[in-house]
C-alpha cells in the first residue's frame, strides 16, 4: 500500500510539475515579437520562465522580455570579473567614466547576472542589457527579434525639470525606483503625479491594463513627521507569517512594512515602520535570506555601508512612532565591515550573494560573496 501511494503522491507531483511549467510557459503568451525600444534602463528584476523586468524610467514604462535563458544553471560555479565597467566600455564602444552600471539581477534558472547599463551620461545616454555568465564571460543582450510586452503607468509624473538652484529635480526620473516580480504580480515603487506622490503599485502579469497606484505614507522617525512625498528607495516583497508583504527602505533611512492586500488602485495606506537605520544615508538595495534557521535583511547604503537587520520576528516589531534622533532603533542591526563599496546587490543561491562594488581607482569589480 505504501508503494502505491507513492507512486501516486509521484504521479500527482509529476502532473503539478508539469502543470506548473504549461502555466509558467504561457507567461509569453500574447507578448510581441520585434525590436525592443528603451528609452533608459533602470531597475530591472526577473520572473518566471527567463522574463526580464526592465523599467524605462524616461516613458515611465515596464517592458517584460523574453529572454530565453531557461537552463538551469550548472553545478555551483560563482560569478567574478573585476573591472566590469571596463569590460562594458570595451563592448560598447566607449570609456569606463561613460558607463552608468544602474542595476542588476540575477536569473534564479541559469544563475546569470544581467546588467541594466547607460552607455553615455545626461539625457542622451543609450540603454543597454548587458549579461554575466561564469568564467569572465561579458556580453550584450540583444533586443532585436525579442517576444517582449509593455505597461505604462497612467499616472507617472509629468517630464520635466522643478525646483529652483540646488534643489532641481525631474521626478519622471523616479517614476519607477525599483521593481520585483511576487507570485503573478509586477511590483513597482516610485512617484506618481498624485498629492500623495510616493507610490506602489501591484500590477497583474501578464500585462492587461494598468490603474492608478496605492498613496502610501510612513512615519520618518529620523524627520519626526508623517510623509507622502519620499519615494521607496528599495524594496523586497516577503511573506510575514502568511502575510504577502512589501519591506522597503527610504533614505535617512527608515524601514517600512506594507501588507500587499493594502496595494489597491487609487488607494492609500500607512506603513508600518520597524526600524530606523540612521539619517544621512540613503538606501542602494537589498536581499532577505535564511541562515541558521533565521530570517536576515541584507541592505547596501550609500554612507552607511551594509547593513545585517534581524527580522527573523518582525512580526513582532513595535511601530516606530515618535522622533529618533541621529541614531538607530527598532530591528537588530549590525555592520557587514568586509563587505565595502558595495552599489548593487542580488541574492545568487542559498550560501551566496552578487555585488558590485568600487575597486581599485575607478574601477568597478562583480563578485559573489558567502551571505554573512
Amino acid at each position: 500500500m505504501k508503494r502505491t501511494a507513492l507512486h501516486v503522491a509521484l504521479m500527482l507531483g509529476a502532473f503539478s510539475l508539469c502543470l506548473q511549467g504549461a502555466v509558467a510557459g504561457d507567461m509569453t503568451t500574447g507578448m510581441k515579437e520585434g525590436k525592443v525600444q528603451l528609452k533608459s534602463a533602470g531597475p530591472v528584476a526577473f520572473g518566471p520562465e527567463g522574463i526580464l523586468f526592465v523599467a524605462d524610467t524616461k516613458a515611465a514604462a515596464i517592458v517584460a522580455i523574453a529572454t530565453g535563458d531557461v537552463t538551469p544553471a550548472a553545478g555551483d560555479k560563482l560569478l567574478k570579473v573585476d573591472g566590469i565597467n571596463q569590460k562594458i566600455a570595451a563592448l560598447v564602444g566607449s570609456s569606463a567614466e561613460q558607463i552608468q552600471i544602474n542595476d542588476m539581477a540575477v536569473n534564479p534558472i541559469s544563475h546569470f547576472a544581467y546588467l541594466a547599463v547607460s552607455r553615455g551620461r545626461g539625457p542622451g545616454a543609450v540603454p543597454v542589457i548587458i549579461r554575466v555568465k561564469p568564467d569572465d564571460q561579458v556580453e550584450a543582450v540583444s533586443l532585436e527579434d525579442v517576444k517582449f510586452s509593455r505597461a505604462e503607468l497612467p499616472d507617472a509624473p509629468t517630464d520635466g525639470v522643478v525646483g529652483e538652484g540646488n534643489r532641481q529635480s525631474n521626478p519622471r526620473q523616479e517614476s519607477i525606483t525599483d521593481l520585483a516580480f511576487f507570485e503573478d504580480r509586477v511590483l513597482v515603487a516610485g512617484l506618481c503625479n498624485e498629492e500623495f506622490s510616493s507610490t506602489l503599485r501591484a500590477i497583474p502579469f501578464p500585462f492587461k491594463t494598468v490603474e492608478n497606484g496605492t498613496g502610501v505614507e510612513i512615519y520618518h522617525g529620523s524627520h519626526g513627521r508623517f510623509e507622502t512625498r519620499a519615494p521607496v528607495r528599495t524594496f523586497v516583497p516577503m511573506n510575514i507569517g502568511t502575510e504577502p508583504t512589501v519591506l522597503a527602505a527610504y533614505t535617512c533611512t527608515p524601514l517600512v512594512q506594507f501588507p500587499m492586500k493594502d496595494l489597491k488602485p487609487g488607494a492609500k495606506v500607512k506603513g508600518k515602520t520597524v526600524a530606523e537605520l540612521g539619517n544621512r544615508n540613503r538606501p542602494l538595495d537589498m536581499i532577505t535570506y535564511q541562515k541558521d534557521g533565521k530570517d536576515y535583511l541584507l541592505l547596501a547604503n550609500s554612507s552607511r555601508g551594509v547593513m545585517k537587520v534581524n527580522i527573523d520576528r518582525i512580526d513582532r516589531a513595535d511601530p516606530i512612532t515618535s522622533p529618533v534622533r541621529g541614531g538607530q532603533k527598532g530591528l537588530p542591526i549590525e555592520a557587514v565591515q568586509d563587505w565595502t563599496g558595495v552599489d548593487h546587490l542580488e541574492k545568487l543561491d542559498a550560501g551566496h550573494a552578487v555585488v558590485i562594488r568600487r575597486g581599485e581607482g575607478k574601477a568597478m569589480n562583480l563578485e559573489s560573496l558567502a551571505l554573512p
